[in-house]
């Protein structure tokens, strides 16, 4: 069954979500992301992809006090993600509540610091963050498309001892139109124990049911539940 884990996007402390990365489409959603992750557990979600805008523009961690706010008020398995490139970037993550963090810049742009940060905390609490563009790594918040080519990028990756990746199809993020599910086959059908996320394009609980048809391990959304394409009350029917 595959695993459900609604995203909480900050901008300014608030829920936020864009259309493909574009921060000048920002909606909020919500002034007191709180209140939007009691609402997930209250409906049985075991975990929570928080990613922090402002910090993946700026280049280090801004709404580290969110986090901690939503680790301390819920008991949510958090994992989060957005400009985190130093190593104090991710000690604030961790003590303010992080389960597990997602590094994606920092492991284009600094390989070894990365890779110390998967020697140092292990698999299960760094999480590989592969976001593509037309088939090419994108960072800083998808605003720079890299030369690397997305499976070669997170296979290195997976040699390295990596286990759990996030897969973003930039193209489809925001736009309700379903999620890149050939994509995900593909990056299955070459790294077949890679715990893959998808993410991106999520409209209805029927394009969750085709990623688990699929063979999808987990799947991140968020702006399909924020629009009420999908309604909390259809989590049960995914659940283990």
């Amino acid at each position: 069954m595959i695993e459900l884990i609604p995203a909480i996007d900050l901008i300014e402390g608030k829920c936020v979500r864009l259309t493909r990365g574009d921060y000048a489409t920002r909606k909020i959603y919500n002034e007191d992301p709180l209140e939007i992750a009691r609402m997930f557990e209250d409906n049985g979600i075991k975990r929570l992809h928080v990613v922090d805008l402002d910090g993946a523009r700026m280049g280090h961690i801004v709404n580290h006090r969110v986090l901690e706010r939503l680790a301390t008020h819920t008991g949510l398995v958090i994992d989060f993600g957005g400009g985190l490139k130093q190593d104090d970037d991710l000690r604030i993550a961790f003590e303010c509540g992080a389960r597990m963090v997602t590094g994606g810049s920092v492991a284009i742009k600094d390989p070894e610091r990365f890779s110390r940060w998967l020697d140092t905390f292990g698999s299960e609490r760094i999480i590989l963050g592969a976001d593509a563009k037309e088939g090419k790594i994108a960072i800083n918040g998808w605003e720079e498309t890299t030369r690397q080519e997305l499976i070669p990028f997170i296979k290195a990756y997976q040699e390295r001892g990596i286990t759990k990746a996030i897969c973003t199809d930039i193209g489809r993020d925001g736009m309700l139109q379903g999620p890149a599910i050939e994509l995900y086959r593909s990056i299955l059908s070459e790294m077949p124990s890679l715990y893959l996320i998808a993410s991106g394009g999520v409209s209805s609980a029927e394009d969750i049911e085709k990623l688990d048809e699929a063979g999808i391990p987990a799947v991140i959304f968020g702006k399909a539940i924020y629009e009420g394409k999908i309604k909390p009350e259809e989590f049960a029917r995914f659940m283990y």
